[in-house]
């Protein structure tokens, strides 16, 4: 579903991807880890569409997506791309479900069937009771929840989740652990996370090594 291939990126004199190349299944959770520095959130960046490579190439559904530039490129990445991040990033001005539904309202769908689908997945993430509530009455646990149905509310082809338990504690680093999986069950949800947290990368179907700008392992 989706493919990159021979990625270079530098940054000034710094070569931080070094020809990597990777293909990600329908319904996969795959994890990248490494050390610092490896280059995993900047290929992250790079497959989704918040950076561009030097060289080479990444295929979405059969869509060179390296190609697409302005409008096209926000429209594509908004309709087919979910994202996780260490810090939840939501509007603080918004309620919990505001804050699920504004991708979709940007998509251009009906207000009604994105309050709909946003509903839905408040429930599957448990924070029915949550719909009204601002970030900041919110746990971080409830908040990196509901940035998850954020991520999940145009039904994207795969969501880039880069270091998603990182500001959480233990036991809420294992719900979102949990619930990725969960989601991955009911509705075959892609997943490429980018972790150091061991637990939450040997649960995955693959666990990609990198180091130095490139895959260690053959099965990338």
């Amino acid at each position: 579903m989706l493919t990159a291939k021979n990625i270079y990126k530098r940054y000034g004199t710094v070569e931080v991807l070094k020809g990597v190349d990777v293909t990600i299944n329908k319904g996969e959770v795959v994890s990248i880890v490494g050390p610092s520095g490896s280059g995993k959130s900047t290929l992250l960046h790079i497959l989704g569409t918040l950076d561009k490579p030097d060289s080479g190439e990444v295929f979405l559904h059969n869509q060179n997506i390296t190609r697409l530039h302005g409008n096209a490129l926000a429209a594509f990445r908004n309709q087919h791309i979910g994202f996780v991040f260490q810090f939840h990033h939501l509007l603080p001005e918004f309620t919990a479900i505001e804050n699920v539904c504004i991708p979709g309202w940007l998509n251009g769908k009906a207000k009604s069937d994105v309050k709909s689908r946003a509903v839905k997945l408040l429930n599957v993430l448990g924070l029915s009771h949550r719909l009204e509530n601002k970030p900041a009455q919110l746990s971080g646990g409830e908040q990196q929840r509901v940035a998850v149905a954020r991520a999940l509310i145009n039904s994207p082809a795969i969501v880039f989740a880069d270091e998603p338990t990182g500001n959480l504690d233990t036991a809420n680093a294992k719900e979102l652990h949990q619930l990725f999986f969960d989601l991955r069950q009911q509705f075959q949800q892609t997943f490429l996370i980018v972790t150091h947290n061991e637990e939450l990368a040997q649960l995955s179907d693959r666990v990609l090594q990198m180091k130095d700008g490139k895959f260690q392992t053959a099965n990338a």
